[in-house]
C-alpha cells in the first residue's frame, strides 16, 4: 500500500466534498435571493429561516472540509517514523489504517483502508504504538506490523 497514493486520495475526497459544499451554498443563497424577491409574511419568514440555517449548516461543513484539507496540506508523505502518529500508513493483522482525516472506510487498489483522525477512537487507541504492539477495539486483539 503506497502511503502517497492513500494520501492523494483523501485529497481528492476533500476537494470534491468543498466543491459540493460551495455549490450547495451558491444554490441557497440564490433561494435565499429569490425568497426575499417573493411574498411577505410567516410563510416567507419561515421558509427564509429554513434557508439561512441550511447555509450555517452548509458554512460549518465548509469549515471543517477546509480544516481537514489543511491538515492533509501538512502531512509529509515520505516521513518515516517507527511510532504511530498523524500521517502514519499502520498495516495491523486486520487491515490499514490512515492516520489523518476521518472519512471512513475507503477502497484503494483493492484494499480497503481506514482514514481516521488521531482523535477517534480507533486514532487515540494507535497513536504512540510501534511495530509489533498490540491494541484492542470492539473486543478484537489486533497487531501492528507495519508503519509507514
Amino acid at each position: 500500500m503506497d502511503k502517497e497514493f492513500v494520501l492523494e486520495y483523501c485529497r481528492d475526497h476533500v476537494n470534491k466534498r468543498i466543491q459540493e459544499i460551495q455549490t450547495a451554498i451558491g444554490d441557497a443563497t440564490s433561494a435565499l435571493q429569490e425568497e426575499t424577491k417573493s411574498s411577505a409574511g410567516d410563510k416567507y419568514e419561515t421558509s427564509r429561516e429554513m434557508i439561512q440555517q441550511d447555509l450555517n449548516r452548509y458554512h460549518q461543513q465548509l469549515a471543517i472540509a477546509e480544516r481537514d484539507l489543511n491538515t492533509l496540506d501538512q502531512l509529509i508523505p515520505f516521513r518515516e517514523s517507527p511510532i504511530i502518529s498523524l500521517g502514519s500508513l499502520v498495516q495491523t493483522d486486520s487491515g490499514y489504517y490512515f492516520m489523518a482525516i476521518s472519512i471512513g472506510q475507503v477502497k484503494i487498489d483493492e484494499e480497503q483502508v481506514f482514514c481516521v483522525s488521531p482523535q477517534s477512537p480507533i486514532g487515540r487507541l494507535l497513536v504512540g504504538l510501534s511495530l509489533g504492539d498490540t491494541f484492542s477495539f470492539n473486543g478484537k486483539t489486533h497487531k501492528v506490523v507495519n508503519i509507514g
